[in-house]
């Protein structure tokens, strides 16, 4: 059932879906779910930035919309949902594996040996932390459009709110902007989340592709386009995503930006988030598909490394994780991880505006990786 629908300048058709008929409610335990039209809490202590907000800041000076914006928006009580394409499907190896990851490697700092690293093609550069229970995690992250050189290849910046093992029941929320031909056709930047209650192996989507994630927001589109970009010594344009378990009713809540609460994982999807998380990652991760059996040049983050700094390479700021009083605190005992620093890397550091900060990105080939 279609309320409306939007062209987008892109090509991308958004269908406006009442708030009860969308995608989640195929599952068979949302049968007789009630929707929470909003968080019972808000974590406290959000960076002092979303207090000034209405102070301009010459780095972010105009707002990121997305890009279908420009013909319209949605009614209330609906939902922008992303139309899937016929060839978008197609792409995929069947409609069953449609919007689902192939063999999405999440990175897993403690254990780099080379052979386990280069088996899944995935290339990682992130800061993390481990060690206690985590109960969300907020960052704010420049948004750039990485070129791709495969078509099967991708590269995306995001957050990861992991539990359990790195076995075959890890729990995963994520979300971040992420360029991939194969899921959408197009090279350009798109918000996107994804879950898996298995390590990605038969539960799980991107965006609303499949039924988990509740949205109520009818302005954000998941997996619709981000505009504008960022650009190399050029204006830098950056989002923030917060991902928080709400204390009252258990379910993890996404917000994008300082206005937009887009909705939430309800806590019954997964097995150890349903009580809290045991990592937090932050950073990049790219497709490593060794076209012509050498490293792909398909960029991560800027497609520049972290030591050119500000207005080059793309960075994380303000990162904070939730913890179990409902406070946004600075994480502590940051970690950071990469196969192949001469391909992708990271580099952490932290001052008062942007509190808990790291560049990171790369390249891919170039004469010392190749």
């Amino acid at each position: 059932m279609i309320l409306s629908m939007l062209q987008s300048p892109d090509g991308d058709t958004i269908d406006c879906v009442p708030i009860s008929k969308q995608p989640a409610f195929d599952h068979p335990f949302l049968k007789d779910h009630k929707i929470q039209t909003r968080p019972s809490f808000h974590p406290e202590g959000l960076f002092e930035e979303n207090k000034l907000s209405e102070k301009p800041d010459a780095k972010t000076h105009t707002p990121i919309t997305q890009l279908w914006h420009a013909n319209g928006r949605c009614p209330e009580d609906t939902i922008p949902v992303r139309r899937a394409k016929e060839e978008d499907v197609l792409r995929a190896s069947s409609v069953k594996r449609y919007g689902r990851k192939k063999h999405r490697a999440i990175p897993k700092p403690r254990s780099a040996e080379p052979d386990l690293i280069n088996q899944s093609g995935h290339q990682h550069a992130i800061a993390y932390v481990e060690g206690d229970k985590y109960y969300g995690a907020k960052a704010t992250l420049n948004v750039w459009e990485p070129r791709i050189q495969q078509p099967n290849e991708f590269s995306l910046s995001q957050l990861w709110i992991l539990g359990g093992s790195f076995g075959q029941d890890l729990n995963s929320i994520e979300a971040g902007w992420q360029v991939s031909p194969d899921l959408y056709g197009d090279n350009n930047t798109r918000l996107f989340t994804y879950w898996t209650s298995d390590a990605y192996q038969a539960t799980g989507c991107y965006n609303l592709l499949c039924s988990g994630f509740i949205q109520v927001n009818s302005e954000i589109a998941m997996g619709a386009t981000i505009s504008p970009v960022s650009a190399y010594r050029n204006s830098q344009f950056d989002i923030s995503i917060l991902i928080w378990k709400d204390p009252k009713e258990g379910h993890w809540w996404m917000q994008f930006g300082n206005d937009y609460v887009l909705g939430y994982w309800p806590s019954f999807l997964f097995s150890y988030l349903a009580d809290s998380a045991s990592m937090i990652e932050w950073g990049g991760e790219v497709v490593n598909s060794e076209p012509d059996g050498q490293h792909t040049s398909t960029q991560m983050g800027s497609g520049h490394f972290p030591e050119e700094g500000f207005g080059k390479a793309s960075y994380f700021r303000n990162i904070q994780v939730v913890d179990s009083s409902n406070n946004l605190k600075a994480p502590k005992g940051i970690g950071t991880f990469t196969e192949q620093s001469n391909c992708y890397d990271v580099q952490t550091g932290s001052n008062g505006d942007w509190g808990h900060y790291f560049y990171y990105g790369g390249p891919g080939k170039n004469p010392n990786c190749q």
